[in-house]
């Protein structure tokens, strides 16, 4: 046995070994993101799942054990990007494999994690390798390229033949297939009460103005050069809905943008009461915020169970891509209000909302890993987002503002900052800003009705991107 063989095998395996700059640099991120969860508060539920799943990840080694597969497409992405650039042979497989894109945009689809994908799909080929055989699908290489394509790009592939999954893999396949987002809205639906919007249907006006953030940078984003589909993944940030935003980034194909704008929307739900107060403030006055509102009529049982199943209806007819999140959340909120299923009412909103809460948050933190997550895109996406949150709440004050002056003063604008998606964060800000003028102030349920329309709000939203770009 070589003894100096296996030391230094074991030295290379080590963390030491591994680590970069990067990784570090996301670790120190990660507790900062532990301070704010645990110290200041911000939201824990959310923050601390986020903060874990970044902070092991990027522990020297930990992308290895945690996501073997995430780390072999990173592996394989190096490995290509080399001689997969813009005008390169290797990008003539584009059309005979089918993929309606140029050289250009292949590129970045290679570089950006699609490389295993369109590995398999040449696996057939790549097994038994000729420069005729890959000619046959529009690989159309020289000898020098192509003995180039098989030292790098194959040798990688079959290396990757071996690696099983790793236990935040499995788990992403959650994220990844679409699933958490659904289950977590059947979670919320089932903690919400609706009778503060079935009280005050102009709640809805101000659900949708604070939306407005989500279109606003829609535009943003496609001024900055990103294309369409992510523009949309990135706009919906706005919504301040982590569920969401994962939603639809995922069903628009921006695999690539899904940990960041996870990341970006979870963070400034967390943060909302840090980012909402100073606006709130600014667009109001002090005699504004101290408007008392008069108390809401009392919703009738009746009310409260057809509404959900009203609401399902009209979504699916006028909207059917949004249906997905509408449908779970509304189901969840027909198993509260029916008061025959409180079993099931009780699981959703406790253990299964929290079960999924905590595989959500942690592999959304994992998926922060530092040499692919600290790039000049992730700044842009992440000032995009910010710029779409402080939009969306400006845009419910102001429609607040509106309907005060309608209403002869009778409306706080400070209820219109809770139209943003966030239950019910945005409506406890909405309540503590408005205390901070006069102690006697209640605004929480006349908050709450803007807030649970803000969620049914990002959702219509989401669809409708969806049907738009997808």
């Amino acid at each position: 046995m070589d003894i100096g063989q296996k030391l230094l095998n074991l030295w290379e395996s080590t963390g030491f070994v591994q680590g970069s700059w990067e990784n570090y640099v996301m670790l120190l991120i990660a507790c900062i993101l532990f301070f704010l969860a645990i110290a200041k508060k911000f939201e824990p539920l959310l923050l601390l799942p986020i903060a874990f799943g970044m902070f092991v990840i990027n522990i020297p080694g930990g992308e290895g054990v945690l996501m073997p597969i995430a780390q072999t497409k990173h592996v394989i992405s190096e490995a290509v990007k080399g001689y997969a650039g813009p005008g390169s042979n290797i990008a003539g497989a584009v059309e005979g494999l089918g993929y309606q894109v140029t050289a250009e945009s292949f590129y970045q689809y290679i570089t950006t994690g699609g490389a295993l994908e369109f590995i398999d799909k040449l696996g057939y080929v790549i097994e038994n390798p000729t420069a005729e055989r890959l000619a046959q699908y529009g690989v159309l290489m020289d000898n020098n390229v192509y003995q180039e394509f098989v030292n790098g790009v194959v040798n990688v592939y079959r290396s990757a033949q071996g690696v099983s999954e790793g236990l935040f893999d499995y788990l992403y396949f959650g994220v990844e297939k679409v699933i958490f987002p659904p289950l977590i809205f059947l979670g919320i639906g089932a903690m919400t009460d609706f009778g503060p919007l079935i009280a005050n249907p102009k709640s809805l006006i101000l659900g949708a103005a604070a939306q407005l953030g989500i279109f606003v940078t829609l535009i943003g984003a496609l001024l900055l050069g990103f294309d369409a589909k992510a523009a949309a993944a990135i706009a919906i940030i706005g919504g301040a809905d982590g569920p969401t935003a994962i939603y639809l980034t995922s069903k628009l194909g921006q695999t690539n943008l899904l940990p960041i704008i996870a990341i970006a929307a979870y963070s400034y739900m967390a943060l909302i009461p840090v980012i909402q107060p100073p606006i709130m403030k600014l667009l109001t006055t002090k005699k504004e915020r101290k408007i008392r509102m008069q108390t809401l009529r009392q919703v009738s049982k009746r009310e409260k169970i057809v509404f959900p199943i009203v609401v399902t209806l009209l979504v699916a007819i006028v909207l059917p891509a949004a249906l997905p999140l509408i449908g779970m959340l509304m189901l969840g909120n027909l198993l509260r209000e029916s008061m025959v299923t409180e079993r099931l009412a009780k699981t959703a909103s406790n253990e299964l909302c929290n079960i999924i809460t905590i595989f959500l948050g942690v592999v959304v933190g994992a998926k922060a890993f530092g040499p692919t997550f600290l790039a000049l895109e992730t700044l842009e996406v992440i000032v995009l987002g910010l710029l779409a949150f402080c939009i969306g709440t400006a845009g419910g004050v102001l429609m607040a503002k509106l309907l005060n002056v309608m209403s002869h003063g009778r409306i706080n604008p400070l209820i219109g900052s809770a139209g943003v998606s966030a239950v019910p964060m945005a409506a406890r800000v909405s309540q503590k800003v408005g205390q901070d003028e006069d102690k006697q102030n209640y605004l929480l349920m006349h908050a709450m009705g803007p807030n649970v329309a803000g969620v049914i709000g990002s959702a219509v939203a989401a669809g409708f991107l969806l049907a738009w770009f997808g």
